[in-house]
């Protein structure tokens, strides 16, 4: 699979998202968890002495965090200029305002509150794959799509509902990779249960 190939990547992660409950446990659930992350990895340490700076009255530091942030901002915009511009604006606001949380928190209260939303959010999620999709999630098969690329996927969703398409034709191309990509899981689980 190509890595900059959004409508390969899109169609696999259809694969997996095809029930409406799911898809909406996902658009509510995907984005916290990569907030909490970014919660947590404000406590990285920076990379250079002098390298926290205010903005709108926010900490920021150059760590992980910011690391972190910048290659899902510049993937997501490698993808899709236009999808993944408004993609990274989220990351960096998800990074400001999670940098924010995190200072007012202080680490000994911000873990706890990041482990309570991500096995919040992860139950959901496994949920929604368990009891609606009847599928295993695609982390399972694909580690980078379940962590890099989901929150980009969940946007792509959100604006699609929009009518909104990278190009002329993707959504119409998608849906028959997807329809193929179920039915061919499909046939495979018949074949390991027969």
């Amino acid at each position: 699979m190509g890595l900059f190939d959004l409508e390969k990547h899109f169609a696999f992660y259809g694969s997996y998202h095809s029930n409406p409950v799911n898809i909406f446990i996902h658009t509510l659930f995907v984005w916290p968890i990569f907030f909490t992350s970014l919660v947590l990895f404000y406590f990285t340490p920076s990379f250079y002495s002098s390298s926290e700076f205010f903005f709108l009255g926010h900490a920021l530091i150059f760590n992980f965090g910011f690391v972190f942030t910048l290659i899902y901002a510049l993937f997501y915009i490698a993808l899709d200029y236009k999808a993944g511009s408004v993609g990274a604006v989220l990351c960096f606001g998800c990074w400001v305002f999670a940098s924010s949380l995190a200072n007012y928190l202080g680490f000994s209260l911000a873990w706890k509150v990041v482990l309570a939303a991500q096995l919040f959010c992860w139950t959901g999620q496994f949920i929604g794959h368990g009891v609606f999709e009847k599928r295993a999630p695609a982390l399972l098969d694909n580690l980078m799509q379940a962590f890099l690329m989901a929150p980009f996927f969940v946007l792509l969703e959100v604006l699609m509902l929009f009518h909104y398409e990278p190009y002329p034709g993707f959504h119409k191309s998608v849906e028959a990779r997807i329809d193929a990509e179920i039915k061919e899981w499909q046939d495979e689980k018949k074949k390991k249960t027969s």
